[in-house]
């Protein structure tokens, strides 16, 4: 079996489940710091996915990520809680880096984005991951 080139995706469609992030189980790395930003990561790269993302979650713990492909903006409309956001390119690095977008927020257009990664708030500070880092999704 072939392994996808990186930064290339193909993950179940995520659930509407409201406490777990189900499918293929990843990892981001920050590989300017080696911190590990999510160790229990999934992608959105369904139509209904990426329309879902978070909203019927009641919390977004630690270690858990969403990543959104294709996506160069979100918004936080109903949803129940702050999250970080890392706009990413083709070549894996942060264009803008976000952190604690409130809910019922949009966030600005980036047009050199390819795919977003949600953090849980607070996890850019904790990671010292910031714009010009590279991530690596393993």
């Amino acid at each position: 079996m072939k392994r996808p080139r990186q930064g290339v995706f193909r993950l179940p469609q995520i659930s509407s489940s409201p406490n777990s992030l189900p499918g293929f189980q990843m990892k981001i790395i920050n590989l300017s710091n080696n911190a590990v930003l999510a160790g229990d990561a999934v992608v959105a790269d369904t139509p209904l996915a990426r329309i879902t993302g978070l909203l019927n979650r009641k919390d977004f713990l630690s270690g858990q990520g969403l990543v959104i492909k294709p996506c160069n903006s979100v918004h936080t409309f109903f949803m129940r809680f702050s999250i970080d956001i890392a706009f990413i390119n083709k070549e894996n690095k942060i264009v803008k880096a976000v952190r604690c977008l409130p809910p019922f927020r949009f966030s600005n257009i980036y047009f050199s984005a390819y795919l977003v990664v949600e953090l849980p708030a607070g996890t850019l500070e904790k990671t010292n991951t910031r714009e010009g880092d590279i991530l690596s999704f393993i």
